[in-house]
């Protein structure tokens, strides 16, 4: 052994063993046995050395001390022992104040040194957005024991140049990326730009970051960009942008790219983009649930895009099959791609999903969309990915001036519609509030959307009454097929005026038509972030009935009704305009059958 190296814990004398088993509460009989020593020699040991004499502070400080030093000699120090020596030398300090507290003429102020400060003048006021380096530890510290396994996977592969990732949805992924890049800009000072379809959907970003901030340290992030300050660092600046990323020219920094899969014009987006993160200290990350295969990104994730303009011999082949990318790998393209399935999230650690309930509440297609990551045919789609994409704006720019979101009455007194497909066995169900075209000809605007699992119809009721208390609802069309009945003769007692619509393959074909009129015309509008609107109407097909003899539409379920809750919600409300598109005046009741 080292001359100079203090033995490990296990190699201290027996005597020192012996007296640490007795402040644990070993009897001396038991430490005898342990130890292979007769109880009249522990004894002796006690009585001399006078163990019971020892104050608690002073059998913790024993404890510490021999523990800290035999971290300190350790050759090879691991992370975790860092963190330990930390700790304990931290708690070194804190004995230290209690027996300058328990001296006399100790006070409170010798346990906590802010108490002293608090009469001794008027105080700093605290830097705006700044963090500690105690602070930025706890973020750390608090981000590591909270991730799952898939997570973990993103954090050790933060440092690459450039990541892309395929997701199924609610697996957590903008939380934790919200949070990588704020640790990221405190740690090293780099600007942090977040990329979405629309300024709505950036911003939920911004809400995972004040809110982890405010949880973990009591900061309370301010400003939009948010600049964020540290002692070690520079300022780091976090920008949350929609489609106005365009007109970005000057922002520099890691950027992430949120439901890539799902953006407009992507070549366009992802060319300012790419040059804001052109310095190679700069990170980019690309993670979104899959859209189609038609979508301008698909090219990237494939490996095509970089094949372009190069000779065959030259040009890659990557493999983006989900068991070559389930672990995640560096491709040839110096792209780490990696995908994430429900299942892929469950094995890691995950236990939020009922896998077995999700099975059942979405039809087969929808379910490898959304949750195994795989990507939409939508050659046979009456809604194609392309013709959707044109009805995404970026609703918080673009409606501004009548529309506010996060207000008792988001859109004054200005009337809306309100669309519901009601839930049945297994399904989900789809609540649309639309606001109707000011004009003959004008724009449908979908200014709400919500899906309900699990609800009885008195609940999915009551979910209608809300929406009718926080608007000027002049229209709700509700489909009154199974369960929608009883949901209907509810809302009729808030709401008399209310539509039934019987569903039958002859209903359903018009309001298909009306939806197509509508769509194709480019009429109506939602915010680029509502994905699973784009997905809903996708969904759609035409198909035959069981007898063959009639054309009808569904969206993969066996029933009549289909499963694309949200496009059928909304096309109740589109059928309250006549195809022709005037706006109708409020009549009263229409009931369709």
């Amino acid at each position: 052994m080292n001359a100079l190296a203090l033995p490990d814990i296990a190699d201290l004398d027996t005597r020192r063993k012996a007296r640490a088993l007795y402040w644990q509460g070993w009897r001396v009989s038991s430490i005898a046995r342990h130890l292979v020593l007769k109880p009249a020699t522990i004894h002796s040991w006690k009585r001399r050395d006078e163990w019971d004499e020892f104050t608690p502070i002073e059998r913790v400080e024993e404890t510490l001390d021999q523990r800290l030093q035999a971290l300190i000699v350790k050759d090879e120090k691991e992370g975790r022992d860092f963190k330990e020596i930390d700790l304990l030398t931290r708690q070194i300090e804190r004995l230290a104040r209690v027996r300058r507290y328990q001296e006399p003429g100790g006070n409170e102020a010798d346990l906590n040194p802010k108490i002293g400060n608090r009469n001794a003048g008027p105080k700093a006021p605290r830097r705006k957005n700044h963090f500690s380096t105690d602070d930025i530890a706890a973020l750390r510290a608090n981000l590591e024991e909270s991730l799952f396994d898939y997570q973990k996977a993103w954090l050790r592969e933060k440092d690459q140049r450039t990541r892309m990732i395929l997701k199924s949805r609610q697996i957590g992924a903008t939380w934790y990326f919200a949070r990588e890049a704020l640790i990221d800009a405190l740690e090293t000072g780099r600007n942090q730009i977040f990329l979405s379809a629309s300024k709505a959907q950036a911003h939920i970003f911004k809400l995972y970051i004040k809110s982890w901030a405010f949880e973990v340290c009591g900061i309370d992030l301010t400003g939009d960009p948010i600049v964020v300050q540290t002692d070690e660092h520079a300022d780091a600046t976090l920008y949350f942008l929609g489609s106005n990323a365009r007109t970005a020219q000057g922002y520099h920094g890691n950027f992430y790219f949120d439901e890539f899969f799902w953006v407009h014009r992507f070549e366009e987006l992802n060319k300012v983009a790419s040059g804001m993160a052109m310095h190679k200290k700069w990170r980019k990350t690309y993670f979104s649930t899959p859209s189609s295969t038609s979508h301008e990104a698909y090219p990237f994730w494939t490996g095509s895009r970089f094949n372009r303009g190069l000779p065959k011999e030259q040009q890659l082949k990557i493999d983006v099959g989900h068991a070559s990318l389930r672990a995640g790998v560096a491709c040839e393209d110096s792209i780490w791609r990696h995908i994430v399935t429900i299942l892929d999230a469950k094995a890691g650690g995950c236990d939020l999903f009922d896998i077995d309930e999700l099975r059942r509440e979405y039809a087969p297609d929808e379910f490898n969309n959304l949750l195994m990551c795989q990507f939409i045919d939508d050659g046979q789609s009456l809604f194609p990915l392309a013709t959707m994409m044109r009805c995404m704006v970026d609703s918080w720019v673009e409606w501004a001036a009548d529309f506010k979101p996060h207000t008792k009455r988001p859109f004054g007194n200005k009337p809306v519609w309100v669309g519901y497909d009601p839930a049945s066995t297994g399904d989900s169900a789809g609540l649309v509030v639309i606001a109707p075209p000011a004009r003959s000809g004008g724009k449908f605007r979908m200014l709400e959307k919500h899906q309900f699992r699990g609800l009885e119809y008195a609940e999915q009721a009551a979910k209608i009454e809300e929406i009718t208390k926080r608007y000027n609802v002049t229209y709700i069309g509700i489909d009154v097929t199974g369960l929608g009945g009883a949901v209907y003769q509810l809302v009729k007692h808030f709401f008399p005026a209310a539509t039934a619509i019987q569903y039958s393959v002859e209903i359903k074909a018009l309001m298909v038509f009306k939806a197509l009129d509508v769509i194709g015309k480019g009429r109506l509008e939602f915010d680029a972030g509502w994905t699973d609107v784009a997905a809903s109407f996708m969904a759609i097909r035409k198909t035959l009935t069981a007898s063959g003899r009639q054309a009808t539409y569904t969206a993969g379920r066996s029933d009549d009704i289909g499963h694309a809750d949200l496009a059928w919600a909304a096309m109740h409300v589109f059928y309250n305009e006549p195809l022709g598109g005037e706006t109708p005046q409020s009549t009263g009741v229409m009931e369709i059958f």
